[in-house]
């Protein structure tokens, strides 16, 4: 894989300039990156207010890549703290109630989700302010995208589905019969 890297930046222009791009410390401020550290910097606490911002006009897939950049410019960082919040909420409120349930597909199959779904929207934030490359990973029932959407809504049925209460108990029911 690392040999295949080093053919690959060697050889392709688009590529060096990619990887050159994200591990400079200076950033172009007419890359993606540039366009959405500017608005997010711009935004401030409580934002430039709706409809004011001015990085939707020249930032290239605004609507879906870097639309938290948008959300930080507009609204500023209380709304950026509000989505993360409700992010995390979901997903530790969704591990907590599957840390309880007794069978272990149930248990596996919510986690895999709920950190899927948190990992989504950790990659596409983390993007959005240089952490990582850009990825064109869409955030979760933000971006726009109908098949984004629709994956979203799927997922998240079925961790609904896998934290629902079920009437066989919990894990802690079953070990407190044991103990008696």
């Amino acid at each position: 894989m690392i040999f295949g890297g080093k053919i690959a930046y060697r050889n392709s222009e688009h590529f060096a300039f990619r990887i050159d791009g994200f591990l400079s410390q200076e950033i172009d401020p007419t890359t993606q990156l540039g366009y959405a550290i500017n608005a997010i910097r711009s935004g401030g606490i409580f934002g430039l207010g709706v409809g004011e911002g001015q990085v939707k006009w020249s930032l290239p897939d605004a609507h879906t890549d870097f639309i938290i950049a948008v959300a930080a410019e507009e609204y500023g960082l209380v709304l950026v703290l509000v989505i993360i919040s409700l992010y995390a909420g979901i997903v530790i409120r969704s591990l907590v109630r599957l840390m309880r349930e007794r069978d272990p597909f149930i248990r596996f199959a919510g986690s895999g989700l709920a950190c899927m779904f948190g990992a989504q929207a950790m990659i596409n934030i983390a993007v959005a302010v240089r952490l990582l490359p850009a990825k064109g990973l869409t955030l979760p029932f933000i971006s726009y995208g109908g098949s984004s959407l629709i994956a979203g809504g799927l997922a998240l049925g079925m961790l609904l589905v896998c934290t629902r209460t079920r009437p066989q108990g919990d894990v802690e029911d079953i070990l407190r019969r044991r103990l008696r």
